[in-house]
């Protein structure tokens, strides 16, 4: 107990916890006198390297920016973050509050569609842009779900409306190919595309935009403000929609080419199946359309829309969704157009069923509308391939002229029409139904017709002898055969088939210019008829139409036509039509006898005239060459008993042809037109009648159908001679039988308005 004198120590905390640690400490100075240690040297200071001190003092002071401007930055950063944040959460939030139901958003159209039918009931042309009818994401082929996703976003069941990742892809493959970072790929999602359809939710207005076709490119404009909006309402889409709905609206508003808006319309329009059910093959050819629709459209080049279609085969592989064996299966097996996909014919005719109908109805129409016409596909491929083939081996090569083809029934229904030589996209011109042309010698069977209604004889004579007519205002006009030569008394039928220019002037004159005018306009030539004597020679203008219309009207008996396409128009989903047939067989131009009597004189055209290269084995066939001054105009217009098929050759500036007339090239065609029309038919006889024959007069002077007095200058003024009275009542001469002398109607004494000098030739075929 010593050192505490007697006394306990403090009771401390060290006793409970454990004493701490003893200190170091110093030993105290050795007092003087005593015996203790040396005291310790004092420590020396260590002197400080000037450079270390230097850079220590610019790191300071390189820090101390540092945390000075991230201190701004910072400050600023994140209230500008915080205010963008605040205006695409607002905006997403609008755009959220203004999406309607997802059924409301699948018809993207402004207007309707027009689907077109043949006479059997079967596709065969679309007008406008046509909706196969609301599908969704999950009742379309796996395939094509697959397919859709696998080539426009990978990752689309992972994000949420945008990818960072997939922008910054495509800013990299822009900049390596030398366009700027949004220009070509822009890295939109799926659902970055269907805010892109959806033009940012903004309508159709008419007043707006002058067009659907410009109010659709300002939707598809690109640039970064465009990409700046379509962030929050693809957030919104994100927010409002399911995964599924927003695939549903891209489904069905997208555009394929061709006409078709969604997969279901095009679907139905490349393979003739709907979008539930097309295979691997078919569905990545659908897919394929979304980069360029027009482009890779398999109806306008398959091969490049089924190498297209191998890549997303090969992507559909890449990302699992085909396994190898069923992507080698697809490639080995591309998808096949349907029929009416690859035919593509019809397209004339679909034109001309589309100006026929109402306007509100076809260009126009805010409906889906449905036209059961008249077309024959099977005609229409003959019609096709015939005027192909004659093209192709018997016109020089790089040869730009141009033929059309129509084809008939007796009553004026339309089975097949070619505009063209080549198939042509929708709207261009239709030369069977747009191009005026003159007929040539293809009029004259308007001439006969209007004899034969007159009592006419095919057996009858008239006279091919020069003639001179005397033209008020113009002087003497001489009309010439096409060989210049003259064969004096000719039968009527030996006039036609042989194309005589001259007798054909004489019947016109006999008969009356305006009797002609008449039997030809209430065939249907619409067109302003001339009124000079070159009337004759088919120097009025009509369309193909009109005048394979106006032989219909000699077959059926000699009653005229309305050429018609359309049998009933109505709506999608109606079984009522709204319109129906327009068209058909009208009133009665000519008797029946007179169109018989005609029809028989026609046949000999075929049999031993001009149009011998027209023959069809096994079929009796009537018909008209034509061939305009010049050149400029071949036709050749014919029938059988089932059919009327009209030919028109030329070039559209009105270039001469080269070596040919009605009865060449133009007959050929309609000959491999009508043979491959009659494929399989039974032939039938021509209702016809055959004259009896006749004795020719004992001179030319007994042929009274030159009503041109030779003594004045004008014979539509010139009397009537008095030294046989009216011969009009003179009796037919009993000992020739010749009808010339018989009692026939005035000639007309019209007013001449067409400056007929120089229309010499005519056209003899």
């Amino acid at each position: 107990m010593s050192g505490s004198n007697g006394r306990r120590p403090p009771l401390v905390a060290d006793r409970r916890y454990g004493a701490p640690p003893a200190r170091k400490t110093t030993p105290a100075k050795a007092k003087s006198g005593g015996g203790g240690g040396r005291p310790p040297a004092p420590r020396r200071r260590k002197k400080r390297d000037p450079l270390s001190a230097l850079v220590a003092w610019v790191f300071g002071l390189v820090w101390g920016i540092f945390r000075f401007v991230w201190r701004i930055v910072w400050g600023i950063g994140w209230r500008i973050a915080a205010s963008v944040g605040l205006v695409v959460g607002l905006s997403s939030y609008y755009f959220y509050s203004q999406l309607p139901e997802v059924s409301q958003l699948v018809d993207g159209r402004a207007r309707g569609s027009v689907t077109m039918l043949d006479r059997d009931g079967k596709v065969f042309a679309w007008r406008g842009e046509t909706f196969g009818g609301m599908i969704t994401s999950d009742s379309v082929s796996d395939h094509l779900r697959d397919a859709v996703v696998a080539t426009e976003d990978r990752r689309f069941y992972g994000h949420f409306g945008i990818s960072p990742r997939g922008i910054a892809s495509a800013i990299k493959i822009n900049l390596s190919e030398g366009r700027g970072p949004l220009e070509g790929n822009g890295g939109s999602t799926i659902t970055q595309q269907v805010a892109k359809l959806l033009c940012l939710g903004v309508t159709y207005d008419p007043k707006q935009w002058k067009s659907e076709a410009e109010y659709e490119a300002d939707c598809r404009r690109g640039g970064i403000w465009r990409k700046v909006k379509e962030v929050p309402f693809a957030f919104a889409m994100e927010a409002k929609y399911s995964k599924a709905e927003i695939l549903t609206i891209y489904f069905n508003r997208a555009y394929l080419g061709a006409g078709a808006r969604g997969f279901e319309a095009a679907a139905q329009r490349y393979f003739g199946k709907s979008a539930n059910v097309v295979n691997a093959a078919e569905a990545a050819m659908l897919a394929g359309l979304l980069k360029a629709p027009s482009y890779y459209a398999p109806t306008a080049n398959l091969e490049r829309a089924r190498d297209r279609a191998n890549v997303i085969i090969g992507l559909m592989e890449e990302q699992g969704y085909l396994t190898r064996a069923e992507a080698d299966k697809a490639r080995r097996n591309p998808a096949q157009l349907s029929e009416a996909a690859q035919s593509r014919s019809g397209g004339f005719f679909a034109d001309w069923v589309m100006e026929s109908g109402p306007t509100f109805l076809t260009k126009d129409t805010t409906e889906d509308v449905i036209i059961r016409t008249t077309l024959d596909q099977r005609l229409q491929k003959a019609a096709e391939s015939a005027l192909a083939d004659v093209f192709a081996t018997k016109v020089s090569a790089g040869s730009k002229a141009q033929a059309a083809v129509v084809v008939m029934s007796a009553d004026g229904a339309v089975r097949a029409m070619v505009g063209g030589r080549k198939v042509e996209a929708a709207g261009a011109f239709n030369r069977a139904t747009q191009a005026l042309r003159q007929t040539g010698s293809a009029f004259k069977p308007f001439i006969y017709a209007a004899a034969m209604d007159l009592g006419y004889s095919p057996a009858d004579f008239v006279d091919d002898s020069p003639l001179t007519v005397m033209v008020k205002g113009s002087g003497p006009w001489t009309p010439a055969n096409y060989d210049r030569e003259f064969r004096g008394l000719v039968t009527l039928t030996t006039a036609l088939k042989q194309s005589l220019n001259i007798p054909a002037v004489r019947i016109t004159e006999a008969v009356g210019r305006d009797k002609v005018r008449q039997v030809a306009t209430e065939f249907g030539i619409k067109s302003d008829l001339a009124a000079g004597p070159a009337l004759a020679l088919g120097v009025s203008e009509a369309t193909l139409l009109e005048m394979t219309g106006a032989y219909a009207g000699i077959l059926n008996g000699g009653s005229a036509v309305r050429p018609y396409g359309l049998l009933e128009l109505k709506l999608q989903g109606d079984d009522q039509p709204l319109i129906g047939q327009e068209g058909g067989i009208g009133e009665r131009v000519i008797s029946e006898k007179a169109a018989r009597l005609l029809t028989y004189m026609m046949t000999q055209v075929i049999e031993s005239g001009t149009g011998t290269r027209a023959r069809i084995p096994g079929w009796e066939a009537a018909g008209k060459t034509g061939t305009t001054q010049a050149a400029r105009d071949a036709w050749f217009v014919g029938f059988t008993a089932e059919y009327v098929a009209g030919v028109w050759m030329g070039y559209d500036d009105n270039t001469p042809l080269k070596g040919v007339t009605g009865g060449g090239l133009p007959a050929e065609i309609w000959h491999e037109v009508m043979l491959r029309v009659h494929e399989g038919l039974v032939p039938r006889p021509l209702e016809k009648i055959v004259p009896e024959p006749r004795l020719p007069p004992r001179t030319s002077s007994d042929v009274r159908t030159d009503p041109v007095p030779q003594d004045t200058g004008d014979w539509q003024a010139a009397p009537v001679p008095q030294d046989t009275g009216d011969w009009q009542a003179a009796p037919v001469p009993q000992d020739t039988g010749d009808w010339m002398a018989a009692p026939r109607p005035p000639s007309a004494g019209e007013k001449i308005v067409r400056d007929v000098l120089g229309i010499f030739g005519g056209g003899r075929n």
